[in-house]
């Protein structure tokens, strides 16, 4: 019988030979040496929400949703051990209750942790990183079933953090964390250009800074969020404006407006107007998790790229023409982060200061328009994909803007030279 995977943003969708749910490292060994032998390949998969193809395949599709426990954690090290399985949503409470955290994360939580440190997935804070930058040890296995533990000294370290999914299976991951802590949020509105005229304070004067624009107005939300002092009590969201403000608003009301502006496009300048406009200052105290993530249940598709960080107002203003010259009306808000250089040899932070523009569309109206002006901006600037959000670049641009990727080719060449944990995707952008 004829499998299918989708992936969340229903962007994507493959049909592989076998869907299976290993409950164990020893099991995906089993499951790699099988593929080998039948000259399969094998993909690992998370919670899918990568909006590329970067997991897909027609061989055997691991599912780890059950490869997800904490194995073991040191109090002094404050170092986690965890299978790859689990997902931000239930690691978060559970280093909670160990009294850590995780120092930085995105802005949804399903993702698998080995999901979102392969594909390099981030937060914002001027002095931060992306989750990836938190690891200190990978367990691997490779396409001869052998199980590589990787950590700090290995020559392979660089590699395995942000490993695309190339050079083998992560089964469990080991984190470095932090004690658990507090932030105090801060969301306002506030006009584009005040933002940009701003916007190097408020990246340096917060520990996380990230602002929304709405497009066709000069209306933008900014999010500061700062760490609070031992002691400080929690204040959180009361549970009428958390339903308001994220949940009617920013979810069920917000899907409902989509489904009417995908036909009525000329509403939208309109609708980003008020859009804009309905969500009113607020400032709550939080366990850090629940103030990074917000609850996003529409369905959309997205592109983001890292960018240096003077390059932003060029940037917003070049999109900004491009929706002044009536190419396309967009409905989503544009979302602009930043963090801080690290040296994990695939991460777009890698050497480099970045902002993060990202763009979205509904996920039933067509993206390709969008996202191709948006590319053809982003890389004139010396742009960086996120590997698992929506572009069309190749291996020869990737060469020019990693440099180390030279050396993380030769790793996937040593682990995986008859490609077993290849796709498509890694075909185009590793080559």
């Amino acid at each position: 019988m004829t499998q299918t995977w989708t992936n969340w943003s229903r962007s994507e969708q493959t049909h592989p030979v076998r869907i299976v749910h290993p409950a164990s490292t020893a099991e995906v060994v089993g499951l790699v040496r099988e593929a080998t032998t039948a000259g399969l390949t094998i993909k690992a998969v998370g919670a899918s929400h990568s909006f590329t193809a970067i997991g897909a395949t027609d061989g055997i599709l691991l599912r780890l949703g059950r490869m997800n426990r904490i194995l073991a954690h040191d109090s002094d090290s404050r170092r986690v051990r965890v299978e790859a399985g689990i997902s931000l949503h239930e690691l978060n409470p559970k280093l909670k209750v160990l009294g850590l955290a995780l120092p930085n994360l995105g802005d949804v939580d399903p993702q698998s942790v080995a999901g979102a440190v392969s594909t390099g997935t981030h937060g914002t804070g001027a002095r931060l990183f992306g989750i990836s930058a938190a690891v200190v040890g990978v367990q691997l296995v490779t396409a001869d079933g052998e199980v590589l533990e990787i950590d700090e000294n290995h020559r392979w370290f660089g590699a395995s953090r942000v490993s695309l999914g190339a050079l083998g299976i992560v089964t469990e991951v080991t984190l470095q964390c932090v004690p658990a802590f507090l932030l105090h949020a801060r969301e306002a509105p506030m006009a584009l250009p005040e933002v940009l005229q701003r916007v190097d304070s408020l990246v340096a004067e917060n520990d996380h800074f990230e602002f929304y624009w709405f497009p066709h107005t000069e209306k933008a939300l900014t999010k500061c969020n700062n760490r609070v002092a031992d002691g400080t009590p929690r204040r959180p969201v009361s549970r009428f404006r958390h339903w308001l403000d994220d949940e009617f608003l920013s979810n069920t009301a917000f899907e409902g407006i989509n489904r009417v502006v995908a036909r009525k496009r000329s509403w939208i300048p309109r609708v980003n107007a008020i859009a804009g406009s309905a969500l009113s200052a607020r400032e709550y105290v939080d366990d850090s998790y629940n103030v990074f993530v917000s609850p996003r249940t529409v369905r959309f598709r997205e592109s983001e790229f890292a960018l240096p960080r003077e390059a932003l107002p060029s940037v917003l203003r070049e999109l900004g023409q491009w929706f002044e010259a009536g190419h396309e009306k967009v409905s989503f808000p544009i979302e602009v982060r930043f963090t801080a250089a690290d040296d994990v040899w695939m991460s777009t932070g890698h050497e480099r200061d970045n902002c993060y523009v990202a763009v979205h569309q509904y996920w039933r109206t067509d993206y390709r328009s969008y996202f191709a002006a948006a590319q053809d901006i982003f890389t004139a600037h010396g742009g960086r994909p996120h590997w698992g959000k929506i572009h069309s670049l190749g291996a020869s641009y990737f060469a020019q803007a990693y440099s180390r990727f030279d050396d993380f080719v030769q790793v996937r060449d040593e682990l995986d030279p008859e490609r077993t944990f290849s796709n498509a995707y890694l075909d185009r952008v590793l080559g």
